[in-house]
């Protein structure tokens, strides 16, 4: 094609879209007027179109309502603890419940923003939310922990330095206080009635995103977390939540705050779809206690507990596997001078059902120390109702106990045993005082043949104590508890390992090939 020829084909080219659209237009529109009738008409407003889609959920008046009471909170982390705030390194952290930092924020080693050990200080940016309108706010404690300033700042873009009322470190809460009147505040809900599938709305500061807005549907109630946790019954949601969603408000349709965003399960430190909030009941009895006295205590018990499965369950002669399996009692405390024994199963409390062994810690966690509770057994298949005053859970309820010495243990082999799969041994006087035990407690087990007590987690160096509920301290003792079984049969062994732990484990007799 002749290259003269191009320029001229182009200009007709861009000028065909204006053309076909005026060859629209009746014949004769020639007047300027006329011409400029359909380019008024169509920029001129329209009605909106009816939705397409209907019966989908819509949060706008709710956002608006509630969105003001929702606060940006950033704290200030001074030198001596920069580079902690309450985040361990990747090698520390467990994957389960990673905690919410804003973007600035020191976090585990090798992401942006963590500080060397030598910086002044760090930055935690997180959200929160207004519970009163003379000022007091709530959110997260790892928000706030070791912080030496807090600044608050409204969505009207107020600013408020905020003094640290008191915190909560098994809760994860903290009470903050600002200067202010007439705030906007949230109304709080009822988090005992909220069920799966119910849909939820979170406000707050993802990766400093202030009044960003996600929504989702409750997944799960009493979800416990990993240690020191167990007295928290999360919620979980699908919710997306990121860092610097820590101590905003999860909300249900009717605007009310029933949980606090607090944690996520990720593999990789975002949101995977898995989001987790602290119950407004705890919160709040949290909150009165620190308004009260500046700290919050709890209620105990005294027990280590475990759940009940199948075989447990049918061991022990019972129905169902609800409830909490007694395996030990701390000497002195609340459960032991009010009647609770190792191998009770406890299924209420004060009247509400214990279904499992993760529903007693936050029950009993929740009841002020010194109080009265009604505690519901069932010991030797027959329910009982005890009555307990409760003790108070120390800071630090860890215990822990001296390693196993094998020396002196001579072998010995007994045929009702190896029916289960195990080798055992006496247990001298050294050996017991190493392991904490009295005088005629317990017998070792020196081998494990069985697969099944393989799986169960049984281990040379752990001891027996108990068969069901009975007391051994001998082989001989242990051939005669298990002399009335037969093949096919469920046994309940109560175990102590080194580290100072027991725990109930069924097996069944004819296993031990």
């Amino acid at each position: 094609m002749n290259s003269r020829v191009r320029p001229s084909l182009l200009a007709a080219l861009v000028l065909t879209v204006p053309l076909m659209a005026c060859a629209r237009a009746p014949e004769g529109a020639a007047t300027a007027s006329q011409a400029a009738a359909p380019a008024a008409a169509v920029s001129a407003p329209q009605a909106p179109s009816a939705p397409l889609v209907t019966g989908l959920p819509d949060f706008t008046r709710l956002v608006e309502q509630v969105g003001p009471a929702v606060v940006n909170i950033e704290a200030r982390i001074p030198a001596r603890t920069a580079g902690r705030g309450g985040m361990p390194g990747n090698d520390e952290m467990p994957e389960i419940f990673r905690r919410f930092f804003g973007p600035d924020f020191p976090g585990a080693p090798g992401q942006p923003g963590r500080p060397g050990p030598d910086a002044p200080s760090g930055r935690s940016v997180g959200s929160g939310f207004i519970i009163s309108s003379d000022g007091y706010v709530l959110t997260n404690h790892h928000v706030v922990d070791g912080a030496d300033s807090v600044t608050v700042r409204l969505s009207d873009r107020r600013e408020f330095t905020a003094k640290v009322v008191g915190s909560d470190e098994t809760y994860d809460v903290a009470l903050l206080k600002v200067d202010g009147k007439g705030l906007p505040v949230l109304r709080q809900g009822q988090s005992g009635s909220i069920k799966p599938g119910q849909w939820v709305v979170a406000i707050g500061s993802p990766l400093g995103l202030d009044q960003s807005v996600t929504a989702g549907i409750v997944s799960a109630v009493g979800r416990t977390g990993g240690p020191g946790q167990q007295y928290v019954p999360f919620i979980q949601t699908d919710v997306a939540i990121n860092r610097g969603n820590s101590g905003g408000p999860l909300l249900n349709t009717s605007g009310e705050v029933v949980g606090i965003n607090s944690q996520i399960l990720s593999n990789s430190g975002g949101y995977m779809g898995v989001s987790f909030a602290i119950p407004m009941d705890l919160a709040m009895g949290a909150v009165e206690q620190i308004k009260k006295s500046g700290r919050v205590s709890r209620g105990m018990l005294g027990v280590q507990i475990q759940g009940l499965d199948a075989t447990r369950a049918r061991a022990m002669g019972l129905d169902t596997n609800d409830g909490a399996l007694v395996n030990s009692v701390e000497p002195g405390s609340a459960a032991e001078k009010g009647g609770i024994e190792i191998g009770d199963v406890i299924v209420s409390v004060n009247g509400r059902n214990v279904a499992t062994s993760a529903d007693l810690p936050p029950m009993v966690g929740m009841l002020a120390p010194g109080s009265k509770a009604k505690i519901g057994v069932i010991r030797d298949g027959k329910p009982r109702e005890l009555s307990v005053t409760l003790g108070e859970l120390p800071s630090d309820a860890q215990r822990a106990s001296a390693g196993p010495d094998d020396a002196g243990a001579g072998p010995a082999a007994a045929s009702a045993v190896d029916e289960l799969g195990l080798r055992v041994a006496e247990l001298d006087a050294g050996s017991r005082r190493q392991l904490g035990l009295g005088a005629g407690e317990g017998v070792r087990i020196t081998g494990v043949d069985g697969t099944e007590a393989r799986e169960a987690g049984l281990q040379p160096g752990m001891v027996i104590l108990r068969v069901g509920r009975t007391p051994v301290g001998s082989v001989a003792a242990l051939e005669r508890q298990l002399g009335g079984v037969g093949p096919g049969d469920a046994v309940m062994l109560l175990v102590r390992d080194p580290a100072g732990r027991t725990s109930f484990v069924a097996l069944t007799v004819g296993s031990g090939d």
